[in-house]
C-alpha cells in the first residue's frame, strides 16, 4: 500500500472519529449541535430551490438520507486529501482541521435557538481529528518502506513531519501497527456514533409519547363507507408508517408534552398562551383529511389520507379575535420553520385541526408530535406546520413565510389531480378485462368526474368510488377490454366546481405541478 493511500486513510479515520466524538458530546448539547445535522440544516436552508425539488424528485421522501450520505462523501473527500497534505506540510493540513472545526461551529451556532454550547460538539471533534491524524500520519510513514519513507519525526520550517535521511527498513510489525491504528480509530468512530445515536434516542420523547392518552372526540368522522377502496390501488387510509414525510427537519424535534406551549399573538386583540394540558381539557374533532405536498410531481405519491384528531382552529382563532387586516396566519415550528396561511382559510367553516392524534395514535415524532396543523385544501408548505409551538397574525405584506424567498407561491391551494395505480407504468397484461383504477384529488372541492382515455380513444368517464367527505381523495374505476398490443393510458379529473386538471405540463414551482398523468402498456 502506497504511503500517498495510507495517509488518505488516516484521514478518513480521523474525520471519522471526529464525527463519533461529536455525536457523544451532542448528546449533551443537542443533537442539531452535531456538525454533520448542523452542516446539512446549513445545506437544507441555503441551498436553492431548483436543488431541492430535484432531490425530491429524485429521492422523494429519502431525501434527507442521500443529503447525509452526499455530506459525508465530500467529508471523507476533503478528510483523505488533508491526510495526504500532512505528508508535506502538517501546518497546512492543521490548517484542514480548523477550517472543518470552524464550518461545523458556525452552522451549529446558526440553528434555531442556538447557544454558545451548540459549538462544542464541533471544537471537540475538530481536537479529536488532530490527535487522531497525528497519532495515524505517524503509523503510516513508519509503515513505509526505507526508499519512500520520508517522515519520521516532527520538524522541518514548514511544520511537516519530515526527515532528509533514509533509515533501516522497519519490520513487517510497523503495517501491523497502521492498520491496528486504523482499526483502533474506527472502532472509536463507530461506538461514538452508535453511542451517540442511542443517547440521543434515549433522551427523545419517545417514552412520552407513549404516555399520551388521546381524548375521545365530540365529533367523530364518519366511518369510512364499503367500496370505497378499489382493487388495486393505494389504500383509501395510509397508514402511519407509510405516509410521506418531507419537510427540513433533519433530525425531528423532540418536544415534549410537558413543556410544550402554542403562543397566538401579534395583529389579535386577545393573545393566548395554551399549554398541553389545556388544549387536551378543550372538544376534540376527528376528521379524515388527505394531505399533499407541493412537489409532488404528476403521478408522484407524496400524498396521503389519514384520520386526524384535533382542536379546530377556527375556535381558536376567534377567541384570539384577530384584527381585520390580518391577512396572513404565520406558523412556526419548535425548530423554527414557518408558514403562511390566508387567515380567511382557516376561519371559513373548514375542518382546520390543531392536531394531535393520527390514525388513532398520538401523532409519531417524524409527523409533527406533539402537535401539528392540518388543513383540508392547502399544499402543506404553507398549512401543514409540524412541532407548532407558535401562530402569528400579520399580513402577508408584512412577512414572508419559510418558502415564499426560495421561489415558491405565498399562497397554495391544492389543485385538482388524478393518477393512475393499477396497472403499474410498463406493466404486461393478456388481452381481456382489465380493470384501470386510480385516485384523484381537490381536497375541500371534491371530485365530481375522472375520466380515462385509451390511445387515440374518445375520453369514457370512470366508475367514482364512495367517499367519507370532499376532504379527502376518491379512488375510480374504469372497465377497459384490453386488446393486444401498446397502448397509453391517461387520466384527467374534474373538480365539483366544474374545472377540469390542466393538459399543459408543468413542474412543482412555484405553486404545484399540472398535466395528466400517463402510463404504457403492453397487451400480449
Amino acid at each position: 500500500m502506497k504511503l500517498s493511500v495510507r495517509a488518505g486513510l488516516a484521514g478518513i479515520a480521523a474525520a471519522a472519529v471526529a464525527l463519533g466524538v461529536a455525536e457523544i458530546v451532542a448528546v449533551v448539547t443537542g443533537p442539531l449541535s452535531s456538525p454533520l445535522l448542523a452542516v446539512g440544516g446549513v445545506v437544507v436552508d441555503t441551498v436553492p430551490g431548483t436543488v431541492k425539488d430535484a432531490a425530491i424528485a429524485v429521492f422523494g421522501t429519502h431525501d434527507k438520507t442521500a443529503l447525509i450520505t452526499g455530506t459525508v462523501i465530500l467529508l471523507a473527500l476533503y478528510a483523505a486529501a488533508v491526510g495526504v497534505v500532512a505528508l508535506r506540510s502538517w501546518r497546512i493540513a492543521l490548517a484542514g482541521v480548523v477550517l472543518f472545526t470552524g464550518v461545523g461551529t458556525a452552522a451549529a451556532l446558526t440553528r434555531h435557538d442556538a447557544g454558545l454550547t451548540a459549538a462544542v460538539p464541533s471544537i471537540a471533534a475538530g481536537v479529536a481529528a488532530m490527535v487522531a491524524l497525528r497519532y495515524l500520519i505517524t503509523l503510516a510513514v513508519a509503515a513505509s518502506p526505507a526508499e519512500t519513507r520520508s517522515l519520521v519525526t516532527v520538524g522541518g520550517e514548514d511544520g511537516a513531519l519530515a526527515e532528509t535521511r533514509p533509515s533501516a527498513p522497519f519490520p513487517d510489525d510497523s503495517r501491523r501497527r497502521f492498520l491496528i491504528g486504523l482499526g483502533v480509530t474506527a472502532g472509536i468512530a463507530v461506538a461514538g456514533g452508535i453511542g451517540g445515536r442511542f443517547l440521543t434516542s434515549r433522551r427523545a420523547v419517545t417514552a412520552a409519547r407513549k404516555a399520551v392518552v388521546l381524548p375521545p372526540p365530540v365529533a367523530v368522522a364518519p366511518t369510512v363507507p364499503a367500496g370505497a377502496q378499489v382493487q388495486g390501488v393505494t389504500p383509501y387510509v395510509t397508514s402511519n408508517k407509510d405516509f410521506y414525510r418531507i419537510d427540513t427537519a433533519l433530525y425531528p424535534p423532540q418536544v415534549d408534552p410537558s413543556s410544550w406551549q402554542l403562543r397566538i399573538h401579534g395583529m389579535v386583540r386577545n393573545p393566548i398562551t395554551l399549554t398541553w394540558e389545556q388544549l387536551l381539557q378543550r372538544p376534540m374533532v376527528s376528521r379524515y383529511v388527505t394531505l399533499a405536498c407541493v412537489s409532488n410531481e404528476v403521478g408522484g405519491d407524496l400524498i396521503g389520507n389519514a384520520l386526524w384528531l384535533g382542536v379546530p382552529v377556527k375556535e381558536l382563532l376567534d377567541e384570539a379575535q384577530p384584527l381585520p387586516d390580518a391577512d396572513q396566519t404565520v406558523s412556526r415550528s419548535a425548530d423554527g420553520w414557518t408558514c403562511g396561511t390566508l387567515t380567511a382559510v382557516l376561519r371559513d367553516g373548514r375542518d382546520a385541526l390543531l392536531a394531535i392524534g393520527m390514525n388513532g395514535e398520538p401523532l409519531p415524532v417524524g409527523h409533527g408530535f406533539p402537535v401539528r396543523m392540518v388543513v383540508p385544501g392547502l399544499y402543506g408548505y404553507v398549512s401543514a406546520c409540524k412541532w407548532i409551538t407558535e401562530i402569528e397574525l400579520t399580513r402577508f405584506a408584512d412577512f414572508d413565510a419559510y418558502w415564499v424567498p426560495r421561489g415558491w407561491s405565498a399562497q397554495g391551494p391544492v389543485k385538482t389531480e388524478s393518477r393512475i395505480d393499477t396497472p403499474r407504468d410498463g406493466a404486461t397484461r393478456k388481452p381481456g378485462p382489465l380493470t384501470i383504477g386510480g385516485v384523484a384529488w381537490a381536497q375541500h372541492r371534491g371530485i365530481s368526474r375522472v375520466e380515462v382515455q385509451v390511445d387515440a380513444e374518445p375520453w369514457r368517464e370512470a366508475t367514482l368510488a364512495p367517499v367519507v367527505s370532499a376532504d379527502t381523495w376518491v379512488q375510480w374505476s374504469y372497465q377497459w377490454q384490453a386488446t393486444p398490443g401498446n397502448h397509453t393510458i391517461q387520466v384527467r379529473a374534474t373538480d365539483s366546481e366544474g374545472q377540469t386538471q390542466t393538459s399543459t405540463p408543468a413542474p412543482p414551482p412555484p405553486d404545484g405541478a399540472t398535466g395528466w398523468h400517463s402510463i404504457r402498456i403492453s397487451i400480449e
